[in-house]
């Protein structure tokens, strides 16, 4: 008898491929369409969100397709309390959320595996790019680098726990985008050349700020744009959703390019600086998981990335007093930034990651130090 695993079907070509993948290697594939976000946003003209009718109705003709089960899940409540609401909250602390870790902890490896168990299915899976392996000296499971490092999501998948990467299986972790592509023309899935979803999926039009605005319920908040001396620069129309190493929307005609460097919200003052300014050699992250091995007592070499599209730079990690890590790169790095995550590297395994609460530095005009 075929052994079920239930695929979280997106209605895009890397979910529609591994469905496929799953099915012609026997499995039982369930597949399941994640209703996420309302109908308002979700059907919005001229933005690819992840939730749409289209989409919907795209993984039912792949599924129809393959001649497996489809369904969809109504997560919207879910989805609200551990993605919008997070996402909302960090920029109304002044922190820089990345909405598609909460959604893969709490959505995709979280209530996904709920629904896989209501269905006695054992295994469940997505079209993430990234690779699950298994230790057996250390009886762990490993996460890795994609085949494609182009398209390597490892980073976002940091958090997974060791039942979860037991359970996951990624079938597009030794392909790349062309060959995904490739698959589905042949296969006659309507998926085959659409395009990938950009930007934050639950925000209509790209208008981030406006969305926070909306949910938040406030108004333009003005105050001072400074310099890192304190000399005022200009004004803001509000703090909220602004972030650390951000160029545009400054409003400030000067000689030489600025950033945003920190937010001082007791203040309501944005500051910004140089490129110079940006750079940071040490930070404190928190809430720390472990993936591929134990946790650490003992400081240990990585590579570190800051945010996913940085490329991962040598450091040291060493362990700090209630389960938090101090990392110390070896050369500064630009924009590191409260409330992103660090993801630690041993060549193309992940070890584990965190969430970055504070920059380390003796500069006296940084407020999150």
């Amino acid at each position: 008898m075929a052994e079920p695993i239930v695929v979280a079907m997106s209605g895009g070509v890397d979910s529609s491929v591994a469905a496929a993948l799953l099915h012609e290697q026997g499995y039982e594939v369930i597949g399941v369409t994640l209703q996420l976000w309302g109908k308002d946003v979700c059907t919005s003209a001229g933005t690819r969100l992840c939730c749409s009718v289209r989409d919907a109705l795209d993984a039912k003709a792949v599924a129809r397709r393959l001649g497996i089960r489809h369904e969809v899940l109504d997560l919207e409540d879910t989805f609200r309390a551990s993605v919008i609401d997070y996402f909302v909250e960090s920029y109304r602390d002044g922190l820089t959320p990345n909405p598609c870790i909460a959604c893969n902890d709490h959505i995709k490896f979280g209530s996904l595996l709920q629904y896989a168990d209501s269905l006695e299915a054992p295994l469940i899976a997505t079209g993430h790019y990234a690779r699950v392996g298994y230790d057996a000296p250390t009886g762990r499971y490993t996460l890795s680098r994609a085949a494609d490092a182009s398209k390597d999501q490892s980073y976002v998948l940091f958090n997974l726990t060791q039942a979860q990467l037991a359970r996951a299986r990624l079938p597009l972790g030794e392909l790349n985008k062309p060959q995904v592509r490739e698959l589905a023309r042949g296969l006659g899935f309507p998926t085959a050349d659409k395009p990938d979803s950009q930007d934050v999926c639950f925000v209509r039009d790209r208008d981030k700020d406006g969305f926070l605005r909306r949910e938040l319920k406030v108004g333009d908040e003005s105050g001072p744009i400074t310099d890192t001396a304190g000399h005022v620069l200009g004004t803001h129309r509000g703090l909220l959703g602004f972030t650390i190493g951000q160029r545009e929307g400054l409003g400030i005609a000067a000689g030489a390019p600025l950033y945003v460097v920190a937010l001082d919200q007791p203040r309501n003052r944005l500051i910004v600086g140089s490129r110079e300014d940006l750079m940071g050699r040490s930070l404190i992250a928190e809430r720390v998981n472990w993936v591929s091995i134990p946790p650490p007592t003992q400081p240990l070499r990585a590579w570190a990335k800051i945010r996913s599209r940085h490329e991962a730079a040598a450091a040291r990690v060493s362990p700090e007093p209630n389960g938090r890590m101090r990392v110390e790169f070896d050369e500064p790095q630009q924009a590191i930034t409260p409330g992103q995550a660090v993801v630690f590297y041993d060549g193309e395994v992940v070890l584990g990651g965190g969430w970055i609460s504070k920059t380390v530095t003796s500069d006296e005009w940084r407020v999150n130090s």
